[in-house]
């Protein structure tokens, strides 16, 4: 009975060193996830995308605009030529039939104008949300990859202030993940500008 006791004891110490022992020895790393996502060269990639579906929507808008602004300079003169008292009285009132019939065209290109914008703009925004989240899953899983390949327990996003109080710099494996994310980039792709920023990951 006392060396079965004495065996569990023994059994219950190395079990608990082993746990020390694997605690002391435990990884942990930082990582800075706005710098990969701001240097990443798929977000520059993404952005130039987002850019052109941009130019295109601000082109359509203004051709619309344009197409309004001709409308209501063609209703104006249709109304003047209406008043114009040189004119028959039945081609005063054709001139006006068709100036009420402009105006109603011009309603209706303001409504579909104002219908437009907003469903670009609501394009757009899901274009921006898609592609950040796209990103975010592939650095992600970057990050979760470098640390099982490196033996990390932990990594902690640097750049979320609340969640890192004090983070030594070689603890920092955001280069080298980044190499990893930029391995297979396009030699044409510049630095990527900050037009996805305001949908970086400060925390994810």
């Amino acid at each position: 009975m006392k060396v079965s006791r004495f065996l569990m004891i023994l059994a219950v110490l190395l079990v608990i060193e082993a746990a020390v022992s694997a605690s002391a020895q435990s990884k942990i790393a930082t990582v800075d996830m706005r710098k990969i996502f701001n240097n990443y060269y798929k977000t520059k990639l993404a952005e130039d995308v987002l850019d052109q579906a941009k130019a295109t929507a601000r082109k359509n808008l203004k051709d619309m605009a344009d197409g309004i602004d001709k409308a209501q300079a063609d209703y104006k003169a249709l109304l003047d030529q209406a008043n114009d008292m040189a004119i028959s009285s039945d081609a005063r009132d054709k001139l006006k039939q068709t100036a009420a019939d402009k105006a109603q065209e011009i309603n209706d290109s303001k409504v579909n104008f104002d219908k437009f914008q907003r469903e670009v703009e609501a394009q757009l925004a899901d274009k921006s949300q898609h592609a950040t989240a796209n990103l975010i899953d592939e650095i992600q899983k970057a990050v979760s990859d470098k640390a099982k390949l490196g033996g990390y327990l932990l990594v902690v996003n640097s750049a979320s202030s609340e969640a890192v109080i004090y983070a030594a710099p070689e603890t920092d494996i955001s280069d080298s993940v980044l190499a990893q994310l930029n391995a297979g980039a396009p030699v044409d792709v510049s630095a990527p500008s900050s037009l996805l920023s305001t949908n970086s990951p400060a925390g994810p």
